[in-house]
């Protein structure tokens, strides 16, 4: 009995109650059983776009088979012609009884309520999701692509592959579906007052061409044939005729509102721009184009175009997995803002490359040049260590020692050679940007480039260093010869050369802060530039009314022109020498090891060093260290300021390096046929071909 007992109770124990409820695949179940879905229901209907879509979407680690399960889907749908009718009949009840208002007027496009508020309410939602309205054809899009990482996959699939995909469903808009026609009204009535008010906006009108201000302003037009469309459209007896006659205008006057959109873009190289505007820019541009696809819809010809059709498709994904993402929007609405300030820095760039062997020695001297006033710079800098102030006191008189020595610099137009990355990397950047032609790079004349680029560096860091080292030395040794002792002495010299040798001190993780501190002050050259353009200083100035009074127009011109044409490099130049003179200060007060190297500066101390020790008492090959730890501080200087310029160049162009895997392999083998054009020209110019 009590074996009996026992086996009844294992029987009836937890486990052998549990049931597994077997996960149906319910395209097969339908297919299996014969059903249809039905246009009434709209939940089954979601329910087979789910499970739809679940037949494609791959495994997250199998990213890169998206497009082989999606061939997979494709042929299953040839193969059973009622899955194909079951998912036609389940899009269109989801379009039948869903708002698509929302979704036609809002995901993809940025609302018109300032980037401030824009970014604010990205947090809030990040933070605690929006309601949805079941109704909401967006909240049906959610439950379809509820996973945050399925636009990539989306967008990896294609355009073209969608376009296929929409083709075979047969999708199609006509007067046949009155609902969706005029929710595609209504979105466009909505949409097209908006781009009429954003078309009013200050920072529009003011940079709108003559010949397109009002009667003329397309962005009024386009308004008032929106509003005959809809007449048209919704009338019982309608004409297809008039109907297709407006949308041609339609589309012509969009397509002047676009033009007018890139104008006032192209002229922001010369006169600059501001967040605002820019914003302002984005937002008409991106209701412009989904106007162009509603248009397609209502035009009366009963066809749509795929490829609009798929781009939204591709977008709204994208938008509703990362619509709560503060990167993507700040990568948006930043990106033209950025491109101009790395388009500032572009153009300066070309100047500090060399192609011929002229330009090449020209370079040298300039950096010369720049050589012997960073020799007083270092003489001054530890001059004013002798004052002994407080730290910040010590601070500030250090970064206007080296505002002074990077003004001048640039006053005389020499040349230092870590200024140069900031600039040359956006150069690098624009021979990769192809929004400006149809064809694509020439990865062959970007490895020239490249080359160009390196032996322009190499040319100013030996002007640089030939004349810092002995030209400080010659300094050291004529104060000693003035006063009577040298400059620095005993210990304090011993610790110059220390700070200098490549692995007694943390010279070279200074020299990454000096990278990025040399990469900023590029970017601030380029921001205080724009601004300088946008808000047309120079104008301003010159019709100050008490500058009028108290200085002659002649001198008011020239400071005006000076600011116009300088105030970037100026700004550049001061931010530089501050973030230099303050570094040690900072790392002192808050007692963490944070400083500066300067591959010149650096230079210009070893040789104080090397003055105050006494060659009778250096160890040679002590020294020998410090020699490479400059040269190893200049390449650190050169490659993060050169990383990160280029990054922002190339991201605030939109372009993706990984669209030409094949310029390292060009680049590399440019390099083995031509190792010395990396360090010096040729006699003939013979790179290009």
């Amino acid at each position: 009995m009590k074996n009996e007992k026992h086996q009844f109770t294992i029987d009836h124990s937890p486990l052998t109650m549990i049931r597994i409820k077997k996960k149906v695949n319910l395209i097969k179940d339908f297919l299996e059983k014969g059903r249809t879905v039905s246009i009434k229901d709209r939940e089954e209907a979601m329910n087979y776009l789910v499970a739809f879509v679940a037949m494609i979407r791959p495994r997250l680690s199998e990213f890169e088979n998206a497009n082989k399960k999606f061939a997979e889907t494709i042929q299953f749908v040839h193969q059973h012609p009622s899955v194909l009718n079951n998912l036609r009949v389940a899009i269109m009840a989801q379009l039948i009884n869903s708002n698509l208002v929302p979704m036609l007027t809002e995901s993809g496009i940025t609302v018109s309520r300032g980037a401030g508020r824009e970014l604010y309410a990205r947090l809030k939602h990040k933070l605690l999701p929006a309601a949805q309205d079941p109704n909401d054809f967006l909240y049906l899009l959610n439950r379809i692509f509820f996973k945050h990482n399925d636009y990539e996959w989306v967008e990896k699939i294609g355009r073209d592959k969608w376009m296929h995909l929409f083709e075979l469903i047969g999708l199609s808009f006509s007067g046949n579906e009155p609902a969706i026609i005029k929710q595609v009204i209504l979105s466009l009535q909505i949409l097209s007052a908006r781009v009429a008010q954003l078309g009013w906006e200050n920072e529009i009108t003011h940079n709108t061409p003559p010949q397109w201000q009002p009667p003329n302003n397309p962005f009024s037009i386009q308004q008032h044939l929106v509003y005959e469309i809809k007449e048209q459209v919704l009338r019982h007896n309608q004409s297809r005729e008039a109907v297709q006659e407006l949308a041609k205008q339609l589309g012509d006057v969009l397509g002047e509102c676009a033009e007018l959109v890139q104008l006032i873009r192209n002229e922001t190289a010369e006169k600059g721009t501001s967040l605002s505007q820019t914003f302002i820019l984005f937002q008409i541009e991106q209701k412009l184009n989904r106007m162009s696809l509603l248009l397609d819809i209502t035009d009366a010809d009963d066809k749509i175009n795929l490829a609009r059709f798929a781009n939204l498709f591709i977008t709204v994904v994208r938008n509703e997995n990362r619509k709560n993402s503060i990167r993507e929007f700040l990568s948006q609405t930043t990106g033209y803002l950025a491109y101009q300030i790395a388009e500032h820095k572009g153009k300066k760039g070309n100047k500090y490359i060399t192609s011929s062997p002229l330009e090449y020695f020209q370079m040298i001297g300039s950096a010369m040049w720049g050589g012997l006033i960073i020799c007083f710079v270092a003489i001054f800098k530890n001059l004013l260590g002798l004052l002994h102030l407080a730290p910040f006191w010590s601070g500030f008189v250090y970064s206007i020692n080296y505002s002074l020595g990077f003004v001048a610099i640039e006053e005389t137009k020499a040349t230092l050679a870590t200024k140069q990355p900031a600039f040359t990397a956006s150069a690098v950047a624009s021979s990769l940007d192809t929004s400006k032609t149809d064809e694509p790079p020439n990865l062959y004349n970007l490895a020239v480039t490249v080359s160009k680029v390196s032996r322009s560096q190499i040319a100013s860091f030996i002007g640089n260093l030939i004349v810092v080292f002995p030209g400080t030395y010659l300094l050291a040794w004529l104060y000693d010869w003035a006063v009577g002792h040298p400059l620095v002495q005993g210990e304090k010299a011993a610790h110059l050369l220390q700070d200098q040798h490549p692995w007694q001190s943390l010279s070279l993780l200074y020299a990454c802060n000096t990278g990025f501190f040399l990469f900023l002050s590029g970017i601030i050259a380029g921001y205080v530039q724009n601004k300088i353009n946008y808000g047309r200083i120079d104008k301003r100035l010159t019709e100050h009314p008490v500058l009028r009074l108290s200085l002659p127009q002649n001198r008011l011109q020239k400071i005006a022109a000076y600011l116009n044409r300088n105030g970037g490099s100026l700004a550049g130049n001061i931010a530089l020498g501050f973030f230099l003179g303050m570094a040690g200060i900072v790392g002192k007060i808050f007692g963490i090891p944070f400083d500066i190297r300067h591959i010149t500066i650096s230079a210009a101390n070893t040789s104080l060093g090397a003055y105050g020790v006494g060659w009778e008492h250096i160890n040679y090959r002590y020294l020998g260290n410090a020699f490479a730890g400059v040269l190893g501080i200049g390449f650190l200087n050169f490659l993060v300021s050169f990383s990160l310029a280029f990054t922002v160049a190339v991201r605030s162009r939109g372009i993706k390096l990984k669209d030409y895997p094949g310029f390292l392999k060009i680049l590399w083998k440019y390099f083995r046929s031509h190792p010395l054009d990396f360090i010096r020209p040729r006699k003939r110019r013979q790179e290009a071909g």
